[in-house]
């Protein structure tokens, strides 16, 4: 079992044993929602349920939820971007909140997944008066007692971070000022895992929480829906405070393998083991502007595979636009590495075999998404 499953399967477990329904990740082209052409969130599938509908599993739910973020395509090539990931997740509708959440949260990283307590940092968000938010002292309590107990003082401003909404705060709409009357929101409360390198953790994570080659990495975020926006734009309590936690599968195994780079995690040791050995040159000696092609091409040809394995065939359109670039994007690195285009097509059966306990529809498709990588590389370079 690889590193990314034996998480994956202890997270479900985890939270079953906790009364939590688990359910399947949806698909990653969203059903009945052309808002968005891909499923970018764990808790987007699930929104209905945060606006009041009943959930049928339940108050309690937990997944691992399979997104695509087509925002980052560009950002791909350093050390910590991807396109896909795989979100982990678990919600309370109107059931439990910041006092059970937290400490299921520290819990999980430090004894299930064994993460050292010293490595973990912190934030909270620090309300706003004009609008009537408070800042949440209450998490700020709450994480001081569970860093106790590991025999860390988590002073504010050194362990934990009191930030403005632009950086904790969540809704469908973005910063509370943005938020239309009778939409939900809430801070939000970040966990970040220190790699020891770079620069200091509070400069890192002052940096607006994107320093893609920083010292911190955020790996899981707990949003506590807890307010609906009035008329006269202020903020009330709902009439349910809900819980919606999120934390990317990539990004903890990175830090349980305590591996900054996340192309050199288990999860694409065999994709850049194809590289290597088409190339004849180890990724970890290459210098970094040709690791830069190494990622792309990993990435773009895993998000590729998840992708085509939902039935999507390259186009200049929609969903199909979107897979063409990422394989074109792909071809490009190719060429700047002396590999002939159809390399990409030998990608395919690694994530195939990576991914398919888990989605047998990906393991079923292989031939087929061979082919239509094949074929898109002979387009492309005709």
């Amino acid at each position: 079992m690889s590193m990314a499953q034996d998480i994956r399967t202890k997270f479900i477990q985890f939270y079953e044993k906790r009364g939590h329904i688990a359910i399947p990740s949806a698909s990653l082209v969203p059903e009945n929602d052309s808002s968005t052409l891909f499923t970018s969130s764990g808790m987007q599938p699930l929104l209905p349920y945060f606006l009041g509908t009943p959930h049928p599993q339940g108050r309690r739910i937990t997944d691992c939820q399979k997104c695509f973020r087509s925002v980052d395509i560009e950002e791909v090539g350093d050390k910590r971007h991807t396109t896909f990931f795989e979100m982990l997740g678990n919600w309370s509708f109107g059931d439990y909140f910041k006092a059970e959440q937290l400490p299921q949260v520290w819990e999980f990283f430090t004894k299930i997944c064994g993460l050292d307590p010293q490595k973990l940092y912190v934030t909270v968000f620090g309300g706003d008066q004009s609008l009537g938010l408070s800042a949440d002292t209450e998490a700020v309590a709450i994480w001081q007692k569970l860093f106790a107990q590991a025999g860390i003082e988590a002073k504010v401003g050194e362990r934990i971070f009191v930030f403005e909404a632009r950086h904790n705060w969540w809704s469908r709409s973005g910063t509370p000022d943005k938020m239309p009357a009778g939409e939900p929101g809430g801070g939000d409360s970040e966990v970040f895992y220190d790699f020891g390198v770079g620069r200091l953790p509070v400069e890192t994570i002052s940096n607006d929480n994107n320093d893609a080659d920083g010292r911190l990495v955020e790996i899981g975020n707990s949003v506590f829906m807890q307010y609906v926006k009035t008329d006269e734009g202020k903020f009330s309590d709902l009439p349910e405070k809900n819980v919606d936690y999120g934390g990317g599968l990539e990004r903890l195994v990175m830090a349980v393998e305590k591996c900054d780079d996340i192309f050199q995690t288990s999860l694409f040791a065999p994709l850049i083991q194809v590289l290597e050995t088409a190339t004849g040159q180890k990724y970890a000696d290459l210098p970094e502007e040709t690791k830069r092609s190494y990622r792309i091409i990993a990435d773009h040809c895993r998000s590729g595979v998840m992708i085509a394995s939902e039935g999507v065939v390259p186009s200049n359109k929609e969903q199909g636009y979107v897979l063409r670039r990422l394989l074109r994007r792909s071809i490009v690195a190719a060429h700047q590495l002396d590999l002939p285009a159809e390399v990409i097509a030998q990608l395919v059966a690694p994530v195939c075999d990576f991914y398919g306990e888990t989605y047998p529809d990906v393991a079923a498709k292989k031939a087929e998404i061979e082919q239509i990588f094949t074929t898109e590389a002979r387009k492309f370079s005709a």
